[in-house]
């Protein structure tokens, strides 16, 4: 119970991260030239630009404040509870972003959105609740979780290469999908460290691998999120993090944190309902009038 409602919060401030971060590098894109040449020095002097732009911005800092508190409440959830676990409680942070871009925009949720929120709810619920879907914490598998990170790296580098020199609308989805892959892995090494930090204290963390893998795997999934927040909407590219994080997740969380995948009738039942549940409420939500209104620049 500690690890859920520690999830909750974290999808909260992880919502109001994207919200404030996505209005902010959006104004920066629409802002910003168009390069005329797609040279190396074209493409990166707008990057440069926009980054210059929101390290000034006060709406992006608070967004990324709100991140950073996310991610050490997302690490306390973690130390209680399993990944895949928290990870999917933290698909209510679609819920809780486009209730902030309605109160952003004023305007009140359609019965669309109200009904994809309650099934995504509904699937949560039936995750957590009936027993033996949702896999236990286990001790990790550290050579299973650095196959892991291989693996999501290899995945990423596809997924930028397919989204290259493809219009800001399509590309948005690939780069979002790659930014929830390395969030996935980051939260795998997140639990590994905070618990070698608790367990073993500052100098073993410090010189062991899991942590400086951490950061490389966190900056880069970073990265892939503001490049997907300022080339695309926010709903669509916030809902291909939020069900890519908890998938790869629980994978991980079966395959390298020895959790047990459900055996019975029953378990297997529970989490084939709550992932029709949860996709069909995130996919109303995608399509939805409201989230429609958020265009990309053109």
């Amino acid at each position: 119970m500690v690890s859920v409602i520690l999830g909750l919060l974290s999808a909260l401030l992880f919502a109001a991260s994207a919200t404030l971060q996505q209005h902010a590098a959006h104004g920066a894109a629409v802002a910003a030239p168009a390069p005329t040449k797609q040279t190396g020095v074209a493409v990166a002097l707008p990057v440069v630009r926009t980054a210059r732009k929101l390290i000034r911005d006060r709406v992006w800092l608070l967004g990324t404040a709100a991140n950073v508190a996310g991610s050490l409440v997302q690490a306390a959830a973690l130390y209680f509870g399993s990944v895949a676990v928290v990870q999917v409680v933290l698909v209510s942070q679609l819920i809780f972003t486009l209730w902030l871009s309605a109160h952003w925009d004023r305007r009140r949720p359609s019965v669309m959105e109200l009904g994809s929120a309650i099934a995504i709810c509904a699937g949560i619920a039936i995750f957590l609740s009936v027993p033996g879907t949702a896999p236990q914490a286990g001790d990790a598998n550290r050579g299973r979780v650095l196959i892991a990170t291989f693996c999501a790296a290899a995945l990423v580098g596809v997924l930028v290469l397919v989204s290259a020199g493809r219009h800001h609308k399509v590309r948005a989805v690939p780069i979002a999908i790659a930014a929830g892959v390395f969030f996935a892995i980051s939260a795998a090494l997140l639990k590994i460290t905070t618990d070698e930090l608790f367990h073993e204290g500052v100098a073993a963390t410090a010189t062991d691998w899991p942590g400086y893998v951490l950061i490389v795997a966190n900056v880069s999934g970073f990265i892939l999120e503001q490049d997907a927040f300022a080339t695309g909407t926010l709903p669509p590219a916030v809902t291909a993090m939020t069900i890519t994080n908890p998938v790869v997740s629980y994978i991980v969380g079966v395959l390298a944190f020895h959790a047990h995948f459900p055996s019975s009738i029953g378990g297997l039942a529970a989490l084939a309902g709550a992932s029709v549940l949860v996709i069909l409420g995130v996919a109303g939500l995608a399509h939805s009038p409201a989230v429609m209104r958020h265009k990309a620049p053109t």
